[in-house]
């Protein structure tokens, strides 16, 4: 019993050292997803903001600092779980969600970092997401962030989303922001 307990911590141990010395490895790109064809697509949806009420799809983790309360929110966080849907009314056809986060990081001027996961729900891409991150002038016409990753049919995903402010209320701060997202995937 003993020496079958030495022989598997030495097992172990080497396994241990191997592994450890051997942090990241070349990879050969004969993998099954980067064998197949690279594809472009383009999606067009509306994210659904909204703030206050019974319905709310954000919610204030961290106030902003309150000297920048007024002008540019800087230091607010949010977190998000809203509806994409196709056309710009909530009742038009709801495609996914967008869950995530996004903080006031400017002291100037109401500019956001905005991470989040599109998760879709429609047709071919059921279960599929799309990581976007980025930074987001909200004041801006047209505003672009990062595609910069995915799961399920978006494995290995790139590109970039353009963002643009469809409707905002100034009173509740709820908005709808209509995206186009050019993805890049296998």
């Amino acid at each position: 019993m003993t020496s079958q307990f030495l022989i598997t911590l030495l097992l172990l141990s080497a396994y241990t050292l191997t592994s450890a010395t051997e942090f990241g490895r070349p990879l050969n790109r004969e993998l099954k997803e980067l064998k197949k064809k690279e594809h472009l697509t383009h999606f067009k949806f509306y994210w659904h903001e909204a703030v206050g009420g019974n319905n709310d799809t954000a919610a204030q983790i961290i106030p902003s600092i309150p000297k920048y309360e007024s002008t540019s929110s800087f230091g607010g966080l949010r977190v998000i779980d809203t509806p994409l849907t196709l056309g710009p009314k909530l009742s038009s056809k709801h495609v996914g969600r967008a869950e995530g986060l996004y903080a006031a990081t400017s002291l100037t001027q109401l500019e956001l970092l905005m991470i989040q996961t599109f998760n879709f729900f429609e047709g071919k891409y059921n279960g599929s997401t799309i990581n976007v991150l980025g930074r987001n002038v909200v004041l801006n016409k047209t505003r672009e962030l990062s595609v910069v990753g995915g799961s399920g049919v978006f494995r290995f995903a790139k590109g970039y989303a353009e963002l643009s402010t469809y409707s905002f209320d100034p009173k509740s701060g709820s908005s709808i922001v209509q995206y186009n997202l050019y993805v890049l995937h296998y």
